[in-house]
């Protein structure tokens, strides 16, 4: 293993460089690379425009290029091997390596000058729950789902229980030395306070940046579909948990003019499954598969389809079932009716805004007729796009980040 500083000060003018005294220096850290993060890099910019002087550590592969977005602020890469390959088929070599990372990663967060340690995610929670201790800085928390809690089969190793088991016995503890906690979704705020017994947990949700949308055909346009055709978009990765197969079965119940788009990066061999099951059920002419596009340019393309769906099963996990995923607020930000699961979380925000519809229940039929219903009834897609680009106008991170922002004060205030 290796670090790596990217020190992106030298991008900053010396003349902005002289006349910036920092509000506060804080150290975000993330166990993966942040050019991944899309909600760890939103953090960043707020901080760093409100004045604050941030260093990053993040973790990449040996090889991968380094991150550029951090203009301003401090970066420093732990380099690690492949992960997924070692955890699967050198469990023992796997836990040593994590065991070495965190040390790795202790080390460098007891030399970096900071005020502040910002674990992003309970794998960024014990090195700076170390560190913070061992050097008497304040502790911040952000909890991108209920830590601890079910996860996949697909996703469940021997050496990843066992990373479980030691940090359950030790979060308790952890979050008790937190000066504050940070979560995305109403439902996962309550279970934090009645699990770990904490008297305030801060809701940041994890929305995008407002952007004026404009209408495209990109989608139709790479299918090869025409104008006449309604596309029902899924974006995001490609996962088991995700309830894709749902959407294959479905298929056989949509309208003629109908096409299910799964637009995103596959997890394992989930690509592969979900295109034999397509293949199966006879329904490629209705359900296709797209690779994942930028960032920059993803607003673009899901303002190409009709309808954005939110489909995820609520009874695999609490985590599932607690979700309010940064797709339902792109779906809004490009005008895009929504279809919805039962999601506590996700169904307040589609019943408060009036933004599309949730199906009382996942088989595959309600789901396939739902589509065809919504997608035929213009007057009713008319008015939820209205209220979608009305609802975009407050579920933005422009009024998230101020949250955020009252929280540091607070800590540094009174921390």
């Amino acid at each position: 293993m290796g670090t790596t500083l990217v020190n992106s000060m030298r991008s900053v003018p010396q003349s902005e460089r002289c006349r910036l005294v920092p509000r506060g220096r804080v150290c975000l850290v993330i166990m993966r690379p942040v050019c991944d993060d899309v909600r760890a890099q939103r953090t960043i910019q707020s901080l760093r425009q409100a004045g604050y002087h941030v260093s990053i550590v993040d973790v990449i592969e040996y090889g991968r290029r380094r991150a550029k977005f951090v203009a301003g602020s401090t970066l420093w890469h732990l380099h690690v091997p492949a992960w997924r390959a070692t955890q699967q088929q050198q469990p023992v070599r796997f836990l040593w390596r994590t065991l070495s990372l965190f040390i790795q990663a202790l080390w460098l967060l007891l030399f970096l000058r900071v005020d502040i340690y910002h674990a992003c995610d309970a794998t960024a929670l014990p090195s700076c729950y170390l560190a913070a201790c061992l050097r008497r800085k304040r502790l911040v928390y952000e909890a991108y789902e209920l830590p601890l809690h079910a996860i996949p089969r697909a996703d469940q190793s021997c050496p990843r229980t066992c990373w479980r088991l030691g940090l359950s016995l030790l979060l308790p503890s952890m979050l008790a030395r937190c000066v504050a906690v940070i979560t995305v979704s109403p439902p996962i705020v309550v279970a934090l306070q009645r699990r770990y017994h904490l008297a305030h947990v801060v809701l940041i949700r994890n929305m995008p940046l407002h952007h004026q949308v404009t209408p495209t055909d990109l989608l139709r346009s790479r299918l090869g579909l025409p104008s006449t055709t309604r596309i029902a978009l899924y974006q995001g990765y490609l996962q088991t948990d995700r309830g894709l197969d749902l959407l294959v079965h479905a298929a056989r119940y949509l309208a003629p003019d109908i096409v299910i788009v799964l637009m995103g990066q596959g997890r394992g061999e989930t690509t592969t499954s979900l295109a034999s099951l397509i293949a199966s059920e006879h329904v490629a002419d209705r359900v296709r598969i797209l690779p994942p596009v930028s960032y920059a340019s993803l607003l673009s393309w899901t303002a190409s389809a009709d309808l954005g769906l939110v489909l995820t099963p609520a009874h695999l996990t609490l985590n599932m079932r607690y979700s309010l995923p940064n797709k339902l607020f792109e779906y809004l930000m490009a005008g895009l009716p929504v279809l919805a699961a039962p999601l506590p979380a996700v169904s307040d925000i589609v019943s408060r805004y009036a933004v599309g519809e949730v199906v009382p229940d996942l088989l595959p039929q309600t789901v396939g007729t739902a589509l065809s219903r919504l997608l035929g009834d213009e007057h009713a897609l008319a008015t939820y796009r209205s209220h979608a680009l009305t609802a975009a106008r407050e579920c933005c991170w422009e009024q998230e980040q101020e949250k955020l922002l009252a929280l540091y004060r607070s800590v540094l205030d009174h921390g």
